[in-house]
């Protein structure tokens, strides 16, 4: 009956300080009772009807005065330490000096008096210390018990790190799970224990598997995403094959402001495997940077745009102006910055960078200092399908915005570029490129003397980033959850990744340690195959390819080539002091021309004069050589 009680209440949940205050409160002045009783029986002088109301009212006051001056009744009981009991012992000690001075100075100092002051306060440590031990015992019966009935998942962490051991703290009161134990590749001795659990070790999947069966485990956690690479072509196979839960605690960009998680760890994804481990950039200089200033960010809505958002929340901008046309994903931002960062002033604002007068508008009253031009379309079939409007916004509103910064004296502006920019093949990468060529030559005209300004413009390449708004992981994601197929363009086909929080600290970084007119490209470290992502996450998801679910290769599309260009080879790039940031060597344009250039595709993409637009753009980048596109009859022409 009592079992059936207790395991209905919650165990992530904390009962409430004052409960315990109240509890506390009544054993204290029980004790003091068998105190009382006690003296009454060792001492024939002691009155234990002349006392009993004095010691009764001078316990409950003295308590309650100590307890809540200490504090105790604050402490999560299931979490006590040594220093939480000794804090509970001085507050009982405080107890019976309060109680001493109120006695001494109404009877005395007798034998009688001191010697119950001391039964009182001894007795009051050791009931209270029983009543929380008996508090833990309690719970952790309710939990074996709720473990046996199959309502927790027994978990083993892997390794022996600073990071995995936390992961006793953080998981020994989850209603979840319940972490029995350590694991690590290798040989082991048998006996040893880490914070009392067990350290178990495997060589091969039969003694893994073996482990799994004899301790009931039901999931594997990890405590890095650096270890569960490490692992994924041994432990993380084994796991697949025996149906364990892979598990992997938050990364520290999942735990911020202050926020408690909903959950302590969650499952797996395939972007904790495609990462690589964390980059080290100097946030003092960023700060520093940013610090204090108004910035404005273009795009501030989409995937790369939010994120810098969300990042500069935290580096004191003085004014954060979010600039998008796109309306709800703009709403969306706006609530989650006035949830995270009650502090900050920002403003967004609904606006397109093809619109001149409202960028002008935004410049002139906000007068940013650092502008991040992020806004673009991206998409390359779509593009290459709509390439006049491709055109409108990715080279001429660039060229808008670059102007606005040239005209209101903004110290810096950083345009996000891709490496589809790089020997483009499409539409959408001849766009961007046409945006890098105005932009640097418009900085190298202010270096010349040509054109007077004082913006630092500095232009960032990379490549995919991990779960940005229509990219390949989301799409395979919410295939397999309708049951497939996967589809797939080709199984040959490549791409380079990185993550959303991680190209936005580069951007930032490049910002940084530019001196303007450069184009910065990343390190995007080792290219995937996406066949094989597309396996990967089948297998993540619990699921038996061709069985459970089918890959269909659907060909390439319009624009799409099979691998993306390396941007940080050292033949085309120039180190910096940074290694995962490297210089460009590109071809130099002259401004003149290049505006001229910009001018004219305006007005054909305006007018919708598609093929006179895309032979200029063909004989103005000669390296933008169509695949897979209606485009490429110009080539030969070109």
């Amino acid at each position: 009956m009592l079992f059936k009680l207790v395991s209905k209440i919650q165990l992530d949940k904390y009962v409430n300080s004052y409960l315990i205050l109240a509890l506390d409160l009544c054993v204290s002045v029980l004790a003091t009772m068998f105190a009382l009783f006690l003296s009454d029986i060792i001492f024939t002088n002691f009155s234990y009807a002349d006392v009993f109301p004095i010691f009764l009212t001078g316990s409950l006051v003295t308590s309650a005065a100590s307890f809540l001056l200490l504090k105790v009744h604050k402490m999560i009981i299931r979490h006590s330490t040594l220093r939480e009991m000794w804090r509970l012992s001085v507050s009982v000690l405080c107890k019976g000096v309060l109680m001493a001075l109120v006695l001494v100075a109404m009877y005395g100092l007798t034998i009688s008096i001191a010697a119950t002051v001391v039964f009182d306060t001894l007795i009051t440590v050791v009931a209270l210390v029983a009543m929380r031990v008996a508090m833990i015992i309690v719970y952790e019966v309710v939990k074996d018990r709720l473990r046996k009935r199959g309502k927790f998942k027994t978990v083993l962490v892997y390794g022996k790190g600073p990071k995995s051991v936390s992961q006793i703290t953080r998981l020994q009161h989850s209603s979840r799970y319940d972490v029995v134990g350590f694991i690590e590749y290798g040989t082991s001795d048998v006996s040893q224990t880490i914070s009392g659990k067990p350290l178990y070790s495997f060589t091969t999947e039969k003694e893994f598997t073996s482990l799994c069966d004899d301790k009931k485990i039901d999931s594997i956690l990890f405590a890095t995403n650096e270890e569960a690479r490490f692992e994924e072509q041994r432990l993380l196979q084994y796991c697949i094959e025996s149906g364990i839960k892979v598990m992997i605690s938050p990364a520290i960009s999942d735990v911020v402001d202050g926020k408690i998680m909903t959950a302590p760890i969650r499952e797996i994804k395939i972007e904790d495997l495609l990462g690589r481990e964390e980059i080290k950039i100097s946030l003092e200089e960023i700060e520093a940077n940013f610090k204090g200033k108004t910035v404005l960010v273009t795009g501030a809505a989409g995937s790369i745009g939010s994120e810098l958002c969300r990042q500069l929340a935290g580096f004191g901008v003085k004014h954060l102006v979010l600039f998008d046309n796109a309306e709800t994903p703009t709403h969306n931002i706006r609530l989650e910055l006035e949830e995270r960062f009650p502090d900050l002033e920002f403003t967004p604002i609904v606006g397109d960078v093809r619109i001149l007068a409202r960028l002008e508008y935004v410049f002139s009253k906000f007068k940013p200092s650092v502008v991040f031009h992020a806004a673009a379309y991206k998409h390359v079939p779509l593009m290459e399908e709509n390439p006049c409007e491709a055109v409108l916004v990715n080279a001429c509103g660039s060229r808008n915005v670059t102007d606005m910064c040239l005209k209101y004296g903004v110290e810096e502006m950083v345009m996000i570029s891709t490496d589809k920019a790089v020997n483009p093949t499409n539409i959408m990468g001849c766009t961007k490129r046409l945006a890098e060529i105005y932009v640097q030559s418009l900085g190298l005209a202010m270096e010349r003397g040509e054109i007077q300004g004082k913006t630092k413009f500095v232009t960032t390449r990379f490549g995919n980033v991990l779960g940005s708004n229509g990219s390949v992981i989301p799409r395979f994601r919410e295939q397999i959850a309708k049951g497939g197929p996967i589809t797939v363009t080709h199984p040959d086909i490549t791409r380079f990744f990185m993550t959303i929080p991680e190209a936005c600290r580069l951007v930032m970084e490049a910002a940084t340690m530019s001196d303007g007119n450069q184009i910065f490209v990343f390190d995007m470290g080792a290219s995937v195959k996406i066949v094989n992502l597309a396996k990967k996450m089948v297998e993540l998801a619990g699921l038996t390819l061709d069985k459970d679910i089918k890959i269909e290769y659907t060909g390439l599309r319009p624009g799409e080539k099979l691998y993306e260009e390396v941007l940080s080879n050292a033949e085309n790039t120039m180190p910096t002091a940074h290694d995962r940031i490297r210089i460009a060597r590109v071809r130099e344009y002259d401004y003149a021309e290049a505006n001229t250039l910009l001018a004219e595709l305006e007005v054909l993409s305006r007018a919708v004069k598609i093929d006179d637009m895309v032979r200029l753009m063909k004989s103005s980048v000669p390296e933008f050589i169509s695949k897979n596109s209606r485009f490429e009859k110009f080539d030969k022409i070109a």
